[in-house]
């Protein structure tokens, strides 16, 4: 296998020239501005369903503190101007916080593995759920709480840090991950996609084209996220023409075992239940705030350079690239039964399911390419890496990581880092 390294640095010195116990959701540390009678969403009530596991990842990897200074910080905020200067702090603060642990910057924070995604996912939940409880002393609008909501979840996730060179001779790649999901069938899930982009942000390729600067943002697994524009608002800055267009962008999620595939193609449909429960199964809609192509296509091809990234040779899973697809036949199309088969979609067809299904990683691949499509950045690489599902969960369910789980996400988040080095050297500046 091809050896490559990460290299490390701040890009100005690289190019030069270039520009403790948990506290539960009754009160805070101090005041206690919190309604508990207020609903939490199902994906937020799993932190007590879930118990003691969720809790039990948070103390081990020391993370418990950042919830419990944010509501402490929450409660003493005198006015919503305040409220939302703490929120922005303590959302990038979980996220750059996550990261330095993940790249092995901040081995004071406790003794979990550093590859574990979990401290991240359920501390950022302790957090949304404090806020949905939230009740100070003025009036804060329903708008006003969906739109601090809102903030809250883009800081923890990377979205509004991402920051590239304006420089021309460097490359600029951008890469999402996601959440773990279907918790509800299993508290002690991980997601090596998520994980993977813990690792990636804020690093530096050397290609033989000089310096590739990747950033990373991590998507949550629910529909109304998706629906809101979180996927076109995280590329879409980036696919514009200015001096911070990216050269590559990939999205990346949790696939089948033991298998690294780069789909095909996205399909124009979406099925499934997200972290909340809620069920879809209509079309990708559109959003309206990003430019959406003239005619929407059913299926969109992958523009990775799968070739390249197949040839790399990296381990321990084979890299393929997946073309099935599934669709509904002219001139009936939905009245008859869909067919799947290889090779891609027929001409005139209507989707029903592309090269990775009709998830919400499908759906990531479909819409960050859609609006690429409506931006005109044909020329722009987008496409979509399934990586190995994670496995060898304990048959204890008390326990939520062993030796043999740490070894399996490791070496399927490393695979998926030398992924995307590989993709980042093959494309073009």
């Amino acid at each position: 296998m091809k050896s490559r390294k990460w290299k490390y640095g701040i890009a100005l010195f690289i190019v030069g020239i270039l520009t403790i116990g948990f506290l539960p959701l009754t009160g805070s540390a101090k005041g206690d501005c919190f309604n508990t009678d207020a609903a939490l969403t199902p994906e937020e009530q799993r932190m007590e369903d879930g118990a003691p596991i969720p809790q039990q990842i948070m103390d081990k990897a020391e993370f418990t503190v950042f919830a419990d200074e944010f509501k402490e910080d929450l409660c003493k905020a005198k006015s919503v101007k305040k409220a939302e200067k703490v929120i922005e702090k303590h959302g990038e603060k979980l996220w750059e916080t996550a990261v330095a642990r993940a790249q092995g910057e901040r081995n004071d924070l406790g003794e979990l593995d550093r590859y574990d995604d979990r401290p991240l996912y359920w501390t950022r939940l302790h957090m949304t759920a404090a806020l949905r409880q939230w009740e100070p002393s003025y009036t804060v609008t329903e708008k006003k709480q969906e739109e601090l909501m809102k903030k809250l979840e883009y800081t923890s996730r990377g979205i509004t840090s991402i920051d590239f060179p304006k420089g021309k001779k460097v490359k600029r790649i951008l890469v999402s991950g996601f959440d773990p999901y279907r918790l509800e069938q299993e508290f002690r899930r991980s997601n090596p996609s998520g994980a993977a982009a813990l690792q990636m942000d804020g690093k530096v390729v050397l290609t033989e084209e000089g310096p590739a600067f990747v950033q990373a943002a991590n998507f949550p697994v629910r529909w109304d996220d998706f629906d809101e524009g979180i996927v076109e608002d995280t590329f879409g800055p980036y696919l514009v023409n200015s001096k911070e267009q990216v050269d590559l962008m990939m999205t990346i999620s949790q696939g089948g075992p033991k298998a690294m595939t780069i789909e095909g193609f996205a399909g124009r449909w979406r099925t499934g239940v997200g972290n909340t429960l809620e069920d879809r199964s209509e079309v990708i809609p559109t959003v309206s705030n990003w430019p959406m192509p003239e005619k929407l296509p059913e299926f969109i091809e992958t523009t990775l350079p799968y070739k390249e990234m197949i040839a790399a040779n990296t381990g321990p899973w084979p890299v393929e690239r997946g073309d099935e697809v599934c669709e509904w036949l002219a001139p009936e199309y939905r009245d008859k039964p869909y067919e799947c088969h290889e090779g891609g979609p027929t001409e005139g067809s209507k989707a029903r399911k592309g090269g990775g299904g009709s998830y919400l990683s499908n759906e990531s691949q479909y819409r960050s390419n859609r609006v690429r499509i409506g931006i005109g950045a044909y020329d722009i690489p987008g496409g979509h890496l399934h990586v190995a599902a994670q496995e060898y969960y304990p048959e204890d369910p008390s326990v939520y990581i062993t030796d043999e789980f740490q070894k399996f996400r490791q070496a399927t988040v490393d695979q998926t880092v030398e992924l995307v080095i590989a993709a980042s050297e093959a494309a073009e500046k």
